[in-house]
């Protein structure tokens, strides 16, 4: 198997190396977390730098690539952006956990995670660094853009379109045709009936504009 590094020791990372293991595609050499100690450990896995030394250990290691292991959108597109000013031939691999159903003509790209019990259905297309987590739900035709995340349980209806670095949190619902665009958050529970203007945060049944938000605002 060919060798890879996590980016992140977090809760999130832990269910990504579970999802690594399963696929049995890449071996894990590693962690990289600026704010841990080398050699602490995750799930029997060493931490062994931090971003910078990313070109020291792929050549040590024989790395092919690595995915970044952090659930907020911002953060991964900065940590993604660090990396490729470090060392802009570095490579992002995808992770798919084994009991995603995922139909035919489906894209997906480099860095994005595919959590357990997943469904993706026909002509869907998922950019970057996506992450679709556990029991999440996208129809035909959607398209989420880079750094764009559907949290657990979220269900989203047919020709959605979901803007840059946007999240959909926990169990909300999204009728088909809508488009969330960039940075704009859905809060959790929501039913959204209606387009979701960027840098928003909506919430509710149905859900509304509570408020603007900034590039980068927590809301993990």
């Amino acid at each position: 198997m060919e060798n890879i590094i996590i980016i992140g020791s977090s809760g999130h990372a832990k269910v990504i190396i579970d999802i690594i293991e399963k696929e049995n595609k890449y071996h894990i050499i590693g962690l990289l977390d600026k704010f841990k100690k080398v050699g602490e450990e995750v799930l029997g896995y060493k931490i062994i730098g931090k971003e910078k030394d990313t070109p020291s250990l792929i050549e040590k290691y024989d790395v092919v690539g690595g995915l970044i292991a952090v659930g907020d959108n911002w953060t991964r597109k900065n940590i993604y952006e660090k990396i490729k000013t470090i060392m802009p031939s570095f490579s992002f691999v995808k992770a798919i956990h084994p009991s995603a159903q995922i139909a035919r003509n489906v894209q997906i790209g480099n860095g994005t995670v595919i959590m357990g019990g997943t469904i993706i259905n026909i002509n869907a297309t998922i950019r970057d660094h996506c992450i679709l987590n556990t029991n999440s739900s996208l129809d035909h035709d959607c398209f989420m853009d880079d750094f764009s995340s559907l949290a657990p349980g979220v269900t989203i209806g047919g020709n959605v379109t979901i803007g840059q670095c946007s999240a959909v949190s926990l169990g909300a619902n999204v009728i088909h045709g809508v488009t969330i665009k960039e940075h704009a958050v859905v809060g959790a529970g929501s039913v959204v009936l209606k387009d979701v203007p960027k840098f928003s945060i909506v919430y509710g049944i149905p859900a509304k504009i509570i408020r603007k938000r900034e590039a980068g605002e927590k809301y993990l």
